[in-house]
């Protein structure tokens, strides 16, 4: 606990979370309040989320949005650190934020620096790292961004950076990366539902995205994983923009 003027909340939210949900509350067992926001998983999220905290919350799946935007709203103290279930705070992170807290602060946000895994590799290429996120603010001066895909915290007045990172394990195997391109496409196609698309959209996006990954934004100094990154996003753009087409051509037919 930390013995400052302000207090922290921790808001995560969960589903189906067993395997990383442990280690994302042991990093942070050090705040005042932590709150697990759980979309009724069905393994043991709910158990190993009460052996850090007696504040878990089950509530049902409305995109990623409103669940963040409960968490905050849940959260009762003046400052407040959002993670996800499979992010980590680093010990450098906790001490640059009790710092923070502990004066007067006239900043209402900071960015930390994620480090993203890709198969147990820190990737720094492909726009990987530092890739800013926006997870510590002041409560009363936070609001959510209610999209589909890249929802995230917007916070009223002054940003900085905080020293620190967060770890991300975002793809454990392949299998779980690929569990994620279906997913978030899905989500990014429904976003763009609206635009226009054609062969050349479906043909050009992907081929536009690993090249931009794997030259432009430096993918291949990571080596056979950076290669992998940028494949798997330019999957995600064909995924996303064959989905649009679907969507639209179903509408069509239904229209008939």
């Amino acid at each position: 606990m930390n013995s400052g003027k302000s207090k922290i909340s921790v808001v995560i939210i969960a589903f189906n979370e067993e395997a990383n949900l442990g280690e994302c509350l042991e990093s942070v067992k050090w705040a005042e309040e932590i709150i697990v926001v759980d979309s009724f998983s069905y393994d043991k999220t709910i158990e190993v989320a009460k052996q850090f905290t007696d504040k878990v919350f089950q509530k049902k799946w409305e995109g990623f949005a409103r669940q963040r935007k409960f968490s905050l709203e849940t959260a009762s103290n003046e400052w407040v650190l959002s993670l996800d279930a499979d992010e980590r705070v680093t010990p450098e992170l906790k001490n640059s934020i009790l710092k923070v807290i502990e004066k007067d602060s006239q900043t209402n946000g900071y960015k930390a620096a994620r480090r993203n895994y890709f198969l147990g590799k820190w990737i720094t290429g492909a726009h990987w790292y530092p890739d800013y996120q926006l997870r510590f603010f002041k409560k009363d001066k936070a609001r959510i961004e209610e999209v589909l895909v890249h929802e995230g915290f917007e916070v009223e007045g002054k940003t900085e950076i905080i020293a620190g990172d967060i770890i991300h394990f975002s793809y454990r195997s392949l299998d779980d990366a690929y569990r994620k391109i279906n997913h978030y496409s899905s989500l990014a196609a429904q976003q763009k539902a609206d635009k226009k698309v054609n062969a050349a959209d479906i043909i050009l996006h992907p081929i536009a995205a690993f090249l931009t990954d794997y030259f432009s934004r430096k993918a291949y100094k990571d080596g056979l994983h950076g290669l992998l990154v940028a494949i798997m996003h330019a999957m995600t753009n064909l995924m996303t923009y064959t989905k649009i087409w679907e969507l639209q051509n179903i509408n069509k037919k239904l229209e008939k």
